[in-house]
């Protein structure tokens, strides 16, 4: 009789901590995969997340992309080199901050090589065209797509945004400005404005590089990244417009270091899930213990919004955010 009361409880005692352990969210913790990375773009692709980011290394040695993809926000599954300079002939260095868009049955991957300082040099953004999110990817050109610096704007940190009106564009640019430049339908070049211009500088107060843009509620989303990337000032910044084109006036900061936690945070994307309304960012920091510019790792945060509309300031955790899956 003893021994089936003590079976009893033990059952009742298994079944309450499977319930408690159940109820309680798994968080991913930052950083969300280990490794040096910086500069992600993350994406939804058919109810996976996805994150591209750059390989952090001195610039002879990023010759190469990863991916990481993950069904509920913790678990993380790593695709090594979907692209690298072998399959991109022109590049041969400093291959920067993938962005990927999907169109019709193809994924194209847009990316900067060679950090050109001038319009003599090689190199510049490119893309790269796959049937499938984890490639591998090939050389959709054979050339860079921009190669010429426009309107001061270096030819890096390409952003590819796909409007409501489903017209795609090409925003990008380093060195203080920014560019957005009208997609022509198989992305093998530009479609002139109506004014004739092809590149129309968007820069807004402060931009650096990193830019990012989403639409919600009707407005139009700005986002990019100040100060200097080795730097404690690195950070995030947005504005609000009723158009790709604004103008945009900086709203504030909503992304820095926290030098409890990590510094140098910067160089965002944003993984949005419309049905869910839930918006996550996607940056880069450096760990405390490190120094070295290129000791950069991958984190997501939730962002949240105020009831104007307006994008609150976001907390960087080492808990990151809780499991989500998207079905």
């Amino acid at each position: 009789m003893k021994k089936n009361i003590l079976l009893l409880l033990l059952g009742i005692s298994i079944t309450v901590s499977c319930k408690s352990n159940k109820e309680k969210p798994q968080l991913a913790g930052n950083p969300i995969f280990s490794g040096w990375y910086a500069d992600p773009e993350g994406i939804i692709f058919d109810n996976e997340y996805w994150v591209y980011p750059t390989f952090s290394a001195p610039y002879e040695k990023q010759v190469f992309l990863d991916a990481f993809s993950s069904k509920d926000l913790v678990n993380w599954k790593k695709h090594e080199k979907i692209i690298d300079t072998s399959a991109v002939k022109w590049a041969h260095k400093a291959l920067w901050a993938p962005s990927i868009i999907k169109k019709d049955d193809n994924y194209f991957l847009f990316f900067g090589a060679n950090d050109i300082q001038n319009n003599e040099e090689l190199g510049g953004i490119g893309v790269a065209i796959s049937s499938t999110p984890e490639g591998p990817f090939k050389d959709h050109l054979g050339k860079p797509l921009i190669d010429k610096f426009h309107n001061g704007a270096q030819p890096i940190d390409q952003f590819v945004f796909k409007d409501i009106d489903n017209q795609y564009y090409l925003i990008y640019g380093g060195w203080k400005h920014c560019n957005i430049a009208k997609l022509n339908p198989d992305f093998t070049g530009f479609v002139p404005f109506d004014d004739g211009t092809t590149f129309k500088e968007i820069t807004p107060e402060s931009y650096v590089e990193g830019p990012f843009m989403f639409v919600k509620d009707g407005k139009y989303y700005f986002m990019w990244s100040e100060g200097g990337w080795t730097g404690p000032d690195y950070s995030v910044a947005y504005a609000i417009a009723d158009s790709p084109f604004g103008p945009f006036k900086r709203v504030d900061k909503i992304l820095e270091q926290d030098k409890n936690i990590g510094t140098g945070a910067g160089h965002h994307s944003v993984i949005i899930s419309k049905k869910q309304d839930k918006y996550y960012i996607v940056y880069h920091r450096r760990p405390l213990t490190e120094t070295d510019g290129n000791s950069r790792v991958v984190c997501i945060d939730e962002m949240k919004f105020d009831k104007d509309g307006y994008i609150l300031p976001v907390k960087i955790t080492n808990e990151g955010v809780a499991t989500n899956r998207l079905k």
